[in-house]
């Protein structure tokens, strides 16, 4: 076990001296206000949740499903798919487009899906909204220049080739786990949404959609295989030439039917799905996953009146956020009440509300119910791992996470003695976390060492975001937990995790963040970490972190960090000021001893300025990563709690 080290700092604040007088009146207000604000978003049983808001080929592809399941002909479906294309339709851009985040150039991935969609559902080429789209679509080069999971959208419905698509063989599922290639070398996210896809490709069923409403106007001309291989051109001798060369084979294959193992491999994946089915109905508690594996079923010949069909259709039903007074509905790819539970019971905690009021017993009540005790997939690399992790949704048991429960456990660490096993709770969630530690000292969100990039170079992972590397925002929150549980610097965990972060530190002073935007909440994150196990300010890290930290914060006292950030040659790209991102950034100047600084100042003034007449934040830009450069979500709770947990840490710091 770990060990323990009698000087670490408490992660319970509430008793710490507060802030001098003359500086306290409007922080004070500001979080009290706040506090009062998250206390009225409280749901009754404990828990807090926010809306997940992505782009708009998740309540396009809700359509979809509809239409090949031919649940869509039936009138509580129409009416759900009716709003879902009031939404699409509504936010659209002026240029005719939609895109993957908040003031993002055009996706044609998105705009494709999107018109697609509407199309489906019976709007006409020539409104002048759908010109507009076909325009933006045409000009990239159409259809068959999207992303490869469009083109397997587009391919269920008839609208597109399957040799455009790449090939996912079936008898993948059928390779022994000790092999380089088999499913558990996938990410979880990857593995639940491609088991049920290698069956859609094998089976390649369309269900046409209703004549004219189609999106043939799309294509110049036929799409084929040629512009699946197009900009591929690896050494003769590399994985990415074999890869290439191997869809080639397969296709191939497929065409003349020499399909070793097929219906084995077929009875094999459709039980691994239905074995992966959560009691609730979810799949991996994620939209796509539930999704395809709905997709899947049906075509393996699940009736759409079969209880575990209907199960996972009310699943989805809890994805989505219908907006009343507009007619509308739209589709979060997840939800995340464990996360926005934990954050906002350490925010009012350190914000000074005492641990044992009744909001904070009841959410630390409800957070410990949540811990799952069944081992899931990543017992697969960590057999001997007892469970004892928490997952981000509400159902999820086959996939908690490192990140949630780190968080939960810090703000359990706040729970009195009338929480029923607490000791045996936080031993369970340390054990199953440090269980999880990867070779190179760092963590992964759900698994140990699913990392091989050989996986980057196959043709279905055009977007690079189905591995489950160490990250520093991942580690960074695992030693700041081990820090506030008392861990010995010195012990060999937190020595192979320090030595990991260290490691990844850029030459200017910041890390790269995997799971929030971007270079801010990846120093923010692990800062905070080192601080907790005893880095002090004076420390070279450190040092140059909040150097970086002062030197990226904006004239109006904020932190503001474009998506685009990911991208080569913009990095750390700027935007204006957000809530969510100055709260890290002022976090991350508090973590290095800078809290007395003019810079922390600023920017705890910019947060107090910009708090909004509801007691919180808004902010319309996405601070939260999904895949880089692919996909990005915008937390509605981020710009709630994150701020609420900086103004507190700045008062308590500055006392």
């Amino acid at each position: 076990m770990v060990q323990r080290d009698s000087h670490a700092l408490p992660v319970s604040v509430a008793t710490r001296p507060a802030a001098p007088v003359e500086e306290r009146s409007d922080l004070l207000e500001a979080l009290d206000r706040a506090q009062q604000a998250l206390l009225a978003r409280q749901d009754e049983a404990g828990w807090w949740q926010g809306e997940d808001e992505a782009n708009q080929t998740l309540d396009a592809q809700y359509i979809f499903l509809l239409h090949y399941t031919g649940l869509l002909a039936r009138p509580e479906y129409q009416d759900k798919a009716r709003r879902l294309a009031n939404w699409i339709r509504r936010t659209q851009r002026p240029d005719g487009t939609w895109a993957i985040y908040h003031d993002a150039p055009g996706c044609l991935s998105v705009t494709t899906e999107s018109y697609a969609a509407l199309k489906l559902m019976g709007d006409p080429a020539d409104a002048p909204h759908m010109a507009k789209a076909r325009e933006f679509i045409l000009s990239k080069g159409g259809p068959a220049k999207t992303r490869v999971l469009t083109k397997f959208e587009l391919a269920l419905l008839g609208e597109l080739p399957w040799a455009a698509c790449p090939s996912i063989p079936i008898q993948f599922i059928l390779m022994p786990g000790r092999s380089r290639f088999n499913i558990y070398e996938l990410a979880y996210w990857a593995r639940v949404c491609t088991v049920p896809l290698a069956i859609l490709a094998d089976q390649k069923k369309v269900v046409p959609v209703p004549p004219g409403r189609g999106i043939a106007e799309l294509f110049a001309e036929p799409a084929t295989s040629r512009e699946l291989y197009e900009g591929h051109d690896p050494p003769l001798v590399s994985w990415g030439n074999f890869f290439l060369t191997a869809d080639k084979v397969l296709k191939w294959a497929d065409r003349r039917g020499v399909l070793p193992l097929r219906e084995v491999a077929l009875r094999r994946a459709e039980r691994w799905i239905l074995e992966h089915q959560d009691d609730s109905g979810d799949w991996g508690g994620i939209f796509p996953a539930i999704a395809n594996s709905l997709l899947a079923l049906f075509v393996r010949g699940m009736s759409v009146e079969d209880e575990r069909f209907k199960k996972g259709m009310a699943a989805l039903e809890r994805f989505e956020w219908p907006d009343h007074a507009r007619d509308e509905t739209h589709i979060a790819p997840c939800v995340s009440p464990v996360w926005d539970t934990a954050w906002t019971v350490l925010g009012l905690v350190e914000g000074g509300m005492s641990p044992d009021h009744l909001a904070v017993t009841k959410a630390l009540r409800w957070l410990a119910k949540m811990q799952i005790r069944r081992k899931g997939d990543w017992a697969r690399k960590a057999p001997h791992v007892p469970a004892g992790g928490w997952a981000f949704q509400f159902f999820n048991d086959f996939y908690p996470d490192t990140d949630d429960s780190a968080v939960v456990v810090m703000a359990l660490m706040n729970a009195g003695a009338d929480l029923p096993d607490k000791a045996a709770v936080l031993e369970r969630g340390v054990r199953w976390i440090t269980g999880l530690q990867n070779a190179d000292g760092g963590w992964g969100a759900f698994e140990r060492d699913v990392d091989d990039v050989v996986y980057n170079e196959i043709l279905y992972n055009d977007e690079k975001n189905m591995l489950d590397p160490s990250t520093v925002d991942v580690t960074g929150r695992i030693l700041e937990m081990l820090g506030h549980l008392g861990v010995s610097r010195r012990d060999p965990v937190v020595e192979r995790a320090e030595a990991y972060a260290r490691r990844e530190q850029e030459a200017d002073g910041k890390w790269w963040g995997r799971w929030g935007v971007n270079y801010v909440y990846g120093t923010w994150s692990v800062v905070r970490g080192l601080a907790a196990i005893g880095v002090g300010p004076d420390d070279p890290a450190m040092q140059k972190a909040a150097d970086w930290l002062e030197r990226y914060q904006q004239a109006d006292g904020g932190w503001g960090e474009s998506c685009a950030s990911y991208l080569p040659g913009r990095e750390a790209e700027t935007i204006p000021s957000t809530a969510s991102q100055t709260a890290w950034g002022l976090m991350g100047l508090i973590a290095c001893g800078r809290a007395h600084g003019e810079a922390a100042r600023r920017g705890a003034r910019w947060l107090i300025e910009h708090q909004a007449e509801h007691g919180l934040w808004d902010e319309a830009h996405f601070t939260g990563t999904g895949f880089p450069n692919a996909f990005y979500l915008k937390y509605h709770m981020y710009p709630c709690y994150f701020p609420v947990l900086a103004l507190g840490a700045y008062r308590n710091a500055v006392g």
